[in-house]
């Protein structure tokens, strides 16, 4: 219960409205400790003069929200954290592969598939 108390992540994932729910419910519940932020982890190659402009930002539906959204909370209010959020029906979800683009997924998912012959 000391000021430098270890944070365990209770969601991570690349979904904003339901970090928003999240961050609501523990809001609502009077939760202490928690972290939370967003991060975009995409790398985008440099491309000419608009230099870090990502290409994929102009298609017709306009700017795609790439980044991963986390929670954390102390360990000491894990278990009261992760109740209050199934009692208002949100699943939480850590996904250590949301940094891993789709591509590079497909591939992984190949390999791990094929055998050698």
């Amino acid at each position: 219960m000391g000021l430098f108390e270890q944070k365990v992540t209770i969601y991570k994932k690349k979904d904003r409205g339901t970090w928003e729910q999240i961050l609501r419910v523990l809001k609502e519940n009077g939760i202490k400790g928690v972290k939370s932020g967003h991060y975009f982890q995409d790398a985008v190659s440099p491309n000419g003069c608009g230099g870090m402009l990502d290409p994929r930002n102009f298609g017709a539906k306009g700017k795609i929200d790439r980044d991963i959204y986390f929670i954390e909370v102390k360990e000491s209010v894990k278990d009261a954290a992760l109740n209050a959020i199934h009692n208002a029906g949100i699943q939480t979800t850590v996904d250590e592969d949301a940094a891993v683009d789709a591509a590079t997924k497909k591939n992984e998912e190949e390999a791990a598939g094929s055998g050698s012959f």
